[in-house]
């Protein structure tokens, strides 16, 4: 009897950080569920997304590319895809989800996609059979402070391709995506199937369900943790009562490391979202398989969002293209806790845009740029994890062969504040003549027409 290929869930939050889970630390947020997952898996400490920003993270773990590599490093001088731009992840580019789909995988993206909202950039466009939720962040709408800013249409609500909501009401949108990936674990059980699962927490402006609010000990903030902890239970649940959870792979992550204020926390680790500090790309990661991945597993190799493409493609059965660079390394042997399976990659590199602002090898990390300004700084990331010592001029050695590394990174995907273009670059897609999903209008029965809050991130 041939063995059925394993189900993926994956599970991507936005903005949440490093020290945001009681498994990585947190005392103020409850999270029983990932900790439980923790302790039943592997947990990642040094797992990082290739942005401190969300459109070019999103497009670089769907790809396995570094976000230069595919057009992502700006978007039209913006850091990330704003509403009705004519530009997003180029067609000709080969998702994650397109790969499993073309060994027999049906296809779902719930949530926040943020990789381009125009018909031929759209997860449907994409490898996704199916959509059902929010094509950009949840502070992209009609909102209080904003609403003569051009821009900003009412927030669309989609399924597939067509906007069925304007304006939802955002502390009911978490509990209608579960029930959208109930109802997908439901149809596809006896069917090999991916499902990514993209949360709008807790991302700015915070509207968490009551239940949550009056249980949290840390606020809105609190309350969307708990609220997205409590999502998964409800996944886990559903496959274990399908008789599916020994054959599924779950990940969870985030984005991006979170803001550091209103609660949110990176700790230990110094900055947040928007830098190239540690807490701004370093990040919670979660895998669990019943059965397959040991329990108690905790790894400190150097892993990126960009490895999921290669390993989820080794576990289904999947070849990954082979007339293009694809950045990420299977990390198969690690997840599967193999004695000995070390680190794929000889060397990370932090991009801010365009620009690359540092790069890590082994337990170094020499920065070299921060926004507008040159820097110097060498740190040691097992000794000092918070990068608060710079041994710059104490290990010249250690400086000159990451600086090598920068140059050879340089030389292939460029770096715009040296001047230098790249030599191995795809296209970011574009479209003409580009148009908003939604435009505001006065007579229509939006249940919120204005966000109350002024939060944004």
């Amino acid at each position: 009897m041939e063995t059925r290929k394993p189900n993926i869930v994956l599970i991507n939050c936005d903005d949440l950080g490093y020290g945001d889970l009681g498994c990585y630390g947190s005392r103020v947020n409850n999270t029983p569920t990932l900790d439980q997952m923790a302790e039943k898996g592997i947990r990642f400490t040094n797992f990082y997304m290739a942005s401190p920003v969300c459109s070019p993270s999103r497009g670089s773990m769907l790809t396995g590319c570094y976000p230069r590599r595919i057009g992502f490093g700006n978007f039209e001088g913006r850091g990330v895809l704003f509403p009705g731009q004519g530009v997003g992840l180029n067609p000709e580019e080969i998702t994650i989800a397109r790969l499993l789909k073309n060994v027999g995988y049906n296809t779902m993206l719930v949530g926040k996609w943020h990789c381009g909202d125009q018909p031929e950039f759209l997860p449907t466009r994409h490898g996704f059979d199916h959509y059902y939720g929010l094509p950009y962040s949840n502070d992209m709408g009609r909102q209080a402070g904003r609403n003569e800013r051009e821009g900003y249409p009412p927030l669309p609500l989609m399924l597939d391709e067509e906007v069925i909501q304007e304006q939802p009401d955002q502390a009911s949108l978490t509990e209608r995506y579960v029930e959208q990936c109930v109802r997908f674990i439901r149809k596809n059980k006896d069917t090999p199937f991916f499902l990514y699962f993209a949360h709008m927490y807790v991302h700015l402006p915070i509207y968490a369900p009551e239940r949550f609010l009056k249980q949290s000990r840390n606020g809105d903030y609190g309350a969307a943790v708990e609220c997205i902890d409590w999502s998964v239970s409800v996944i886990l649940d559903e496959l274990k009562t399908q008789g599916l959870d020994k054959n599924t792979l779950v990940i969870f992550t985030s984005d991006n490391g979170a803001r550091g204020d209103r609660g949110s926390s990176n700790a230990p680790l110094r900055g947040g979202k928007m830098t190239t500090w540690e807490g701004g790309m370093r990040v919670p990661c979660i895998m669990y398989w019943p059965g397959v991945i040991p329990s108690g597993q905790v790894c400190d190799e150097i892993i990126t969002s960009m490895d999921f493409y290669p390993t989820i493609a080794r576990f289904a059965g999947a070849g990954i293209p082979l007339d293009r660079i694809i950045d990420g390394k299977d990390i198969s042997s690690i997840v599967l806790g193999e004695e000995g399976a070390k680190s794929p990659h000889k060397a990370f590199f932090y991009y801010h845009g365009d620009n690359l602002e540092a790069v890590r090898s082994g337990d170094w990390k020499l920065h070299i740029r921060k926004g507008d300004r040159e820097v110097r700084e060498l740190y040691n990331l097992r000794e000092d994890i918070s990068e608060s010592h710079n041994v710059y001029e104490k290990y010249p050695e250690i400086v000159k062969k990451l600086e090598e590394y920068i140059d050879e990174c340089r030389k292939d995907l460029g770096d715009k504040a040296a001047g230098i273009e790249g030599e191995n670059i795809r296209p970011i897609g574009r479209v003409e003549n580009p148009v908003p999903l939604t435009h505001y209008n006065p007579d229509h029965p939006y249940i919120i027409a204005m966000y109350d809050k002024e939060d944004t991130g």
